[in-house]
């Protein structure tokens, strides 16, 4: 719980009392490589702090291509986010590329600490301010920037990640195939 603690007072400090009303409505949970948080077509109910591993969010077509829309690293919040603001069934996967750490808890039982403690509701607003601009900047890279760019971001925003997925995944997120990945990273070294 030290590491929720830290994240959380990091968006915005939580009192004693919060913390005291918060902490027993998140449980601990393993999540294995490979396995589901949330899977598109279920509801969300649960919200998760993923306090080690590696999670990805992607959409998978009709025609079974997974197509890579986030990656999740730790210390970060995780859940289907518009499926628990609207109760409609999920549209994304998130998936654990790695073995998980992942604190988890009720949406509604968090939502409900909203009325006696405005300083647990901040944190929940500034969460949200914090997905709409990674989303909104997601929406530009993938729009206006040529791939070589967006490696560039990735690289960036993803440092550790490059070593610890399997390329066709950046490849997937990049919105290029495995194949052009290769010859950008092969561009960069020169040869």
């Amino acid at each position: 719980m030290t590491d929720l603690r830290i994240y959380i007072n990091s968006l915005n400090p939580i009192s004693e009392i919060g913390w005291e009303a918060l902490y027993p409505i998140f449980s601990e949970k393993t999540l294995l490589k490979g396995e589901y948080f949330i899977k598109e077509n279920q509801v969300a109910t649960q919200i998760g702090f993923l306090q080690e591993g590696i999670i990805r969010a992607f959409y998978r077509s009709r025609e079974g291509v997974d197509y890579n829309k986030h990656f999740f690293v730790s210390p970060c919040f995780i859940g289907g986010y518009a499926s628990l603001i609207t109760g409609a069934p999920n549209q994304i996967n998130q998936q654990a590329l790695s073995d998980c750490k992942i604190l988890t808890a009720n949406f509604s039982s968090f939502t409900d600490l909203y009325r006696d403690h405005p300083d647990i509701e901040r944190v929940a607003r500034k969460l949200a301010e914090i997905f709409f601009v990674q989303k909104e900047q997601r929406e530009i890279e993938i729009v206006l920037l040529d791939a070589d760019r967006r490696y560039s971001l990735f690289q960036k925003q993803y440092p550790q990640l490059e070593q610890q997925i399997p390329q066709y995944h950046i490849a997937s997120y990049l919105g290029i195939t495995p194949t052009q990945l290769s010859r950008i990273r092969r561009k960069r070294t020169g040869r």
